[in-house]
């Protein structure tokens, strides 16, 4: 069982940044790949960012590729997201997960993919 918890969303106007964190306990991550999703009102779930369980691999969803990039820190059993040049579009909930493999294959962009989440982190951004 691994336990996922974000940290660091917030209220920023547009333009700014945000960084964000999830911490992992339970198990190491190292053998996952792991995720970044968000959610807006009235929306559904998609993809923002994910790492291979070495780091040797991201992707980014076009909608924020180069705003919102992934890292990990197996060392410490982390997860960031580090946000710039925020939009207002970009208010959602963000939640990381742990994929179901350690390389980024598949349908890693599903939500389905994915085994443990986090609960989430609120980010509004003001126009």
């Amino acid at each position: 069982q691994v336990m996922l918890e974000e940290s660091g969303g917030g209220l920023v106007q547009a333009g700014g940044s945000l960084g964000l964190s999830c911490a992992a306990s339970g198990r190491p991550i190292s053998v996952y790949a792991m995720g970044w999703f968000r959610q807006a009102p009235g929306k559904g779930r998609e993809i923002v960012a994910a790492i291979s369980h070495d780091g040797a691999r991201t992707y980014s969803a076009d909608s924020v590729k180069d705003r919102l990039i992934i890292s990990r820190d197996n060392a410490k059993n982390t997860v960031s997201l580090q946000m710039s040049n925020l939009r207002p579009d970009d208010t959602a909930v963000y939640s990381c997960a742990a994929g179901t493999r350690a390389f980024l294959t598949g349908p890693f962009t599903s939500a389905s993919w994915y085994k443990y989440w986090g609960e989430g982190t609120q980010v509004t951004v003001s126009s």
